[in-house]
């Protein structure tokens, strides 16, 4: 098994419920986790790897678009990435909102998405 992470992804965006969010933004910071199986022989070249740019690309890509709830945003992030790498049989997407933009609100919030994909024999 092969496991790759992207960690501290910043993006400044507007997810969110409140019109705050929807006018001010926030930012937000993704954590990916993907697993694939390992090759028969030593990893040498990109296309016998999942590529962490094209990754990067696709969870920026989807944070541009605003989305009312994180747990949406984090499963349509899981489904472009297992669409783009088909052999992906297990994926962690985690989204955390800093500094929500809501009177009398400290802190920071998260929502985990976790899938298994079953693997083809």
């Amino acid at each position: 098994m092969i496991h790759i992470s992207l960690r501290n992804l910043i993006f400044h965006a507007f997810h969110g419920l409140y019109e705050e969010e929807k006018q001010l933004g926030n930012q937000f910071e993704v954590n990916l986790d993907i697993y694939f199986p390992e090759p028969d022989t030593a990893i040498t070249h990109l296309d016998q790897t999942v590529n962490y740019v094209t990754l990067y690309n696709l969870v920026q890509e989807r944070m541009q678009v605003p989305e009312p709830l994180l747990e949406t945003l984090a499963m349509d992030i899981a489904s472009s990435v297992k669409r783009e790498f088909p052999q992906i049989f297990e994926i962690n997407v985690s989204i955390s909102k800093i500094n929500m933009p809501l009177v009398n609100f400290r802190g920071n919030i998260s929502v985990t998405y976790h899938k298994k994909y079953s693997i083809e024999p």
